[in-house]
């Protein structure tokens, strides 16, 4: 079990990010609260866990040990996978999840893609004895996936080496293409962003 990776970041992609450890690449499946606090040439620490399946060995990262615990759990409850947990803990913080969890809301489980009405009901029966309380006062609220999607491609055009800056820009101008949707699709709107910078 990899518990976590230190090294420099390599490279940034739309969901994922590669860390050097040891002269090796590790490219590390991420969600884009993690990917927004990383920068390419940088040091990070971020935890991991990773799942073995008969084909693949795939590390989930977090920015700390609280995500990965909680990712984890979602784990255990039935009919979650790497990839829906992994989306409960985009759209959700860890506390706004347990209070979710831990007060059968529902509403604000819904909002995480893949989780309906039902799936809600079975992850609060089979975890809220489990999940335990807040560690703080829930403030906020859920980043909806109008939000999501600027994260995400804001951190795939600095993985790919463009600044901070042009990526807003570039954010920006695709902005209205976003607008219409619900849930915007990311790999569309990284490309048309990709579009827009190379005719700035």
């Amino acid at each position: 079990m990899i518990a976590f990776v230190r090294g420099p970041v390599a490279a940034i992609g739309v969901d994922n990010a590669v860390i050097e450890v040891g002269g090796v690449g590790l490219q590390i499946q991420c969600d884009p609260g993690t990917l927004a606090g990383l920068r390419p040439g940088q040091e990070a620490r971020i935890a991991t866990s990773m799942i073995v399946r008969e084909d693949s060995l795939t590390l989930y990262g977090f920015a700390d040990d609280d995500a990965k615990s909680l990712f984890e759990l979602l784990l255990t409850a039935t009919g979650v996978g790497p990839k829906l947990a992994q989306a409960a803990l985009a759209v959700l913080e860890p506390d706004q999840l347990r209070h979710a969890v831990a007060t059968e809301d529902l509403a604000v489980l819904v909002k995480v893609p893949g989780i309906g009405k039902k799936g809600a009901q079975r992850i609060v029966l089979e975890l809220k004895d489990k999940i335990g309380l807040p560690t703080r006062a829930v403030t906020g609220r859920p980043l909806q996936a109008q939000e999501a999607w600027r994260a995400q491609v804001h951190a795939g055009l600095v993985g790919l080496g463009w600044s901070p800056r042009d990526a807003e820009d570039a954010v920006t101008a695709v902005s209205p293409l976003a607008a219409d949707s619900p849930n915007p699709s990311v790999p569309d709107l990284l490309r048309a962003a990709l579009r827009a910078l190379s005719k700035a």
